[in-house]
């Protein structure tokens, strides 16, 4: 981490009032907020150095092209991946958009950097036939019933509704009976309306008809196993199990569960932006991944069954 001591006073404090902008407003989890606050430091932190001395908020509306440079050159030296950088860039500008809103002034120079381009991952789904192996048989290593319910009912919103593991552990008893639609908070604070399948409502309660703690409406609906909050290492942990016993990629987690159900929904004909509204994502070039899969896919099967491949 940079020595923040390098920065001004003034510019201290706005780096912690946009960390905690960021925390209250946007809803960004922990690990958000310290990818944000070591990629801001270290950026403030290069430029105190670049520059010889202690660096203030009126240093960053005076930066030049030259100084974008520098620090990409420094980052990559660094070692920095083409896909850190760009996040580290994108941290910078959301700073200094914040910044200047606030403080007046402009930081052309920031924000007229392009980041470097690189190849995004795609996200690595599971087939159906392995979903609904999962799904069969995530409880199997539990020694209780009611935790392998529980195990059950979890990974069944992950591949049913789409939810990321955090939407699913965040659901109150109030949740409960599960509605034909659900409302879900996700990322942002974005809510979303999100159709229950009837199975995930049936695993839902079978879980609670053999939980052994009681289920108020405004606490947890999934318990640990002693009664507290469920720790999502819980489910990973499962999730390893599971996939160990059927030979599946260490890519099979709680997460590509989800991605399996966007997948799964843009193979059987469903609408790209209907999809974009389930998954809550805020771009739709974010679900556009999935139609790469796609792409991949139908070329497998076209250069297998094609005479002329």
């Amino acid at each position: 981490m940079t020595d923040v001591f390098a920065l001004s006073p003034d510019l201290r404090d706005r780096l912690s009032r946009f960390l905690d902008h960021k925390r209250a407003l946007d809803a960004a989890s922990h690990h958000t907020i310290d990818a944000y606050a070591r990629d801001i430091g270290r950026f403030l932190g290069f430029l105190a150095q670049h520059h010889g001395g202690t660096f203030g908020i009126a240093g960053l509306t005076n930066l030049g092209q030259s100084d974008m440079r520098a620090w990409m050159a420094h980052e990559r030296d660094r070692g920095l991946s083409s896909r850190s950088l760009a996040r580290a860039l994108s941290a910078v500008k959301s700073f200094l958009n914040w910044l200047t809103d606030r403080d007046g002034g402009e930081a052309v120079a920031v924000l007229a950097t392009r980041g470097p381009k690189f190849r995004r991952k795609l996200p690595r789904p599971l087939t159906e036939q392995a979903a609904r192996a999962v799904l069969n048989g995530i409880g199997d290593h539990q020694s209780e019933d009611w935790i392998a319910a529980r195990d059950t009912a979890v990974v069944t919103l992950l591949y049913g509704l789409g939810l990321r593991i955090s939407e699913a552990l965040s659901l109150k008893g109030a949740d409960f009976p599960m509605p034909q639609v659900l409302r879900i908070v996700g990322k942002g604070r974005k809510e979303r309306l999100v159709p229950v399948l009837p199975a995930a409502a049936d695993a839902v309660a079978d879980y609670l008809r053999l939980c052994p703690y009681d289920i108020t409406p405004a606490g947890p609906l999934f318990r640990g196993a002693r009664g507290g909050d469920l720790n999502p290492r819980a489910i990973q942990t499962a999730m390893e199990k599971i996939r160990h016993q059927l030979g599946l990629p260490a890519t099979a987690t709680p997460h590509a569960l989800r991605h399996s159900f966007a997948t799964h929904l843009l193979s059987a004909g469903g609408d790209l932006r209907a999809i974009q509204e389930l998954l809550g994502h805020a771009s739709l070039s974010t679900t556009q991944a999935y139609t790469a899969i796609d792409a991949v896919q139908l070329m497998k099967v076209y250069e297998a069954a094609h005479p002329r491949a």
